[in-house]
């Protein structure tokens, strides 16, 4: 039997010639001969082709099309480098760069390895629709594929094998050695597998047995500053940022958000079309025409100027970045989002600035509280306020109780606060005259009182005082509108037609936080009495704003901040704020002769309400 040079076809047979002989030896010579050293970058501009299903542009894959790409995919090959970590926005190429580093596996260092999606049916969509077309489309992928012995979550190589797995699914993570960990969308995945542990913990649990060399590498949009990427952005050993040079000044710096300068008066359209980027050194108008450039210049660095990798790098880039995006799409989408409410805020923060979520307005401690004072003195109304409100946190031995004075643009001064022992006192309290500079004498024109712990004695009582008191309940889930007003009858008590508010809570935190952050020159400020106790100051802020899954929903509601902590001064302030927007204080002007009735209840005990005697001089 003769040797054929075509060891393939499985047919040996012996050359005859020295031509056939150098051709076996050739042919030997291409089987033996090692992989071209090439980093994953240099294998991707060689050999990747984008398909058209998934791409928008399809062809031969360009690392300068995305150069801020070069350095994460290059990483893959430093032998320094045990696990990349890539804190992303969408439309940056992120998941490209982790397709790119498997298909150099399979053609240059052949292993076994996983690559781990969200779910299970995610997992099957991306093999049979993004993995495979890669695969078939590159000559030195599909040289080495084994179509008939692959399976849609298995595919076979020459050398290796790939597992496709859901992190919903703990069948697919568990009993197979890999030395290469590919982990997608990391924040998306559910807290556990099934019955078993964190996804992540049993996918990591494969690669043991490749102590040396083993690759993880895992990326993902964040979610909260609590979620897998941006903690394991944290703990990285070096977090790297891409350095752009500015094309007027040459300084190398970051690209932020808060250096695209556009005119938020205008229209969306008109915001996409005019925004431009700031050099935060020279103040040099930057153009979307001068990006490409920038992005082919930039490097990577640590926020100390160091570029050198270790074993846990981490890379982190917002989409100011990408190619495909414009400054205009990103200030645009910034007020379109912020237009919409904090669901598509948080979208604008996690997706296209890939930074965690969190509401800035809740970072408060009693030194904000004690340092937004008004210039006056407890006891004392200041100028040009319209009307006084009271709150009162019922609890089992004594009652916390906040007055506040209103003014234009629902600018309000904590007048008076403390703890008094019993119904008596509050009245006291709340039937006292309080006195402007000027000599103007006010009474508190309408008190909130809480009716959650001792619901029986604060009917009575709002019913003993019905021209300036009304009793209110928070409530458990969230409402249609700010408040809602409901009648109550005690046919035990002969009494009937008794009001009750149920207030959403929640909204007149969100209130009195964002004005409290108010800068001091700003209309509708919220402020203290000079020389406030701290601990009043300590109550308000004791509660912070938390984000929580409610089935599948995300939403955001207040929360203590420790589990013991008092927050009965910031519930009263709830309730006094409850009380003027009640009255309709947001439309009332100091001055005016008649006062507007409030837009939610219009009943004649509420008018009655309206017309009661108060400070300013709108009476």
């Amino acid at each position: 039997m003769r040797l054929c040079c075509n060891c393939r076809s499985g047919v040996f047979m012996m050359p005859r010639n020295d031509k056939e002989w150098a051709e076996w030896i050739m042919a030997a010579l291409q089987v033996l001969r090692p992989p071209e050293k090439l980093t994953v970058s240099e294998w991707a501009d060689k050999h990747r082709i984008l398909d058209s299903k998934s791409s928008a542009e399809p062809g031969p894959w360009s690392t300068d099309r995305t150069p801020y790409l070069r350095g994460i995919m290059d990483a893959f090959t430093d032998p320094r480098i045990e696990e990349i970590i890539f804190v992303k926005p969408t439309q940056v190429g992120g998941t490209e760069s982790l397709n790119n580093m498997f298909g150099y596996v399979i053609a240059q260092d052949p292993n076994p390895a996983l690559i781990v999606y969200p779910m299970l049916d995610l997992a099957e969509f991306t093999s049979k629709n993004r993995l495979q077309p890669m695969v078939q489309l590159s000559p030195t992928l599909s040289d080495r594929y084994k179509n008939e012995d692959s399976k849609v979550l298995e595919l076979q190589f020459d050398g290796m094998y790939a597992v496709i797995a859901g992190a919903n699914s703990p069948a697919s993570l568990s009993s197979r050695a890999i030395r290469y960990l590919f982990m997608d969308e990391v924040d998306k995945y559910p807290k556990s597998a099934g019955k078993e542990a964190d996804p992540r913990s049993l996918a990591r649990e494969r690669t043991k047995t490749f102590t040396y060399n083993k690759k993880i590498m895992q990326t993902s949009t964040p979610t909260l500053k609590s979620g897998p990427i941006w903690q394991s952005w944290l703990g990285a050993d070096v977090k790297l940022q891409y350095y752009v040079p500015c094309p007027h000044c040459g300084q190398y710096y970051t690209f932020k958000f808060k250096q695209i300068k556009f005119d938020k008066t205008k229209d969306v359209d008109e915001i996409k079309s005019t925004a431009l980027y700031e050099c935060e050194n020279c103040e040099g108008i930057i153009r979307d025409a001068h990006k490409p450039s920038m992005l082919r210049n930039g490097e990577w660095r640590g926020l100390d100027g160091s570029t050198k990798p270790k074993r846990k790098t981490g890379f982190w880039m917002n989409s100011i970045y990408s190619p495909w995006v414009r400054f205009g799409d990103i200030a645009a989408e910034f007020i379109t989002s912020k237009r919409g409410g904090p669901e598509e805020l948080m979208n604008f923060i996690n997706s296209w600035l890939a930074e965690p979520w969190e509401n800035t307005q809740i970072k408060l401690n009693s030194d904000k509280v004690l340092k937004k004072t008004g210039g006056y003195e407890e006891g004392i109304v200041p100028d040009r306020m319209i009307l006084l409100t009271g709150g009162v946190d019922v609890q089992k031995d004594r009652f916390y109780y906040t007055i506040r004075a209103w003014g234009e643009h629902m600018t309000s001064y904590n007048i008076r606060h403390g703890v008094v022992d019993t119904w008596t006192e509050i009245e006291d309290v709340m039937n006292i005259s309080y006195c402007g500079r000027d000599g103007t004498e006010y009474f508190v024109n309408l008190c909130a009182v809480d009716s959650g712990y001792n619901a029986d004695e604060t009917y009575d009582f709002c019913a003993r005082n019905t021209e300036w008191a009304v009793s209110i309940k928070g409530s458990n889930t969230p409402l249609n509108t700010k408040y809602k007003h409901t009648k109550i009858d005690r046919e035990e008590k002969g009494v009937y037609g008794i009001s009750l508010y149920h207030v959403d809570g929640n909204y007149y935190k969100d209130f009195i936080t964002g004005r409290l952050v108010r800068k001091p020159d700003e209309t509708g400020g919220w402020f203290v009495y000079e020389n406030t106790d701290e601990e009043y100051a300590e109550q308000v802020t004791a509660e912070e704003k938390v984000i929580e899954k409610s089935g599948r929903k995300t939403v955001e509601v207040w929360r203590p901040k420790t589990a013991h902590a008092d927050n009965h001064y910031l519930d009263c302030e709830v309730y006094a704020a409850f009380a003027a927007d009640c009255l309709g204080i947001r439309y009332m002007r100091y001055g005016e002769s008649k006062k507007p009735e409030p837009p939610q209840e219009k009943s004649q005990e509420k008018r009655n309400l309206n017309n009661l005697a108060g400070g300013g001089k709108w009476l």
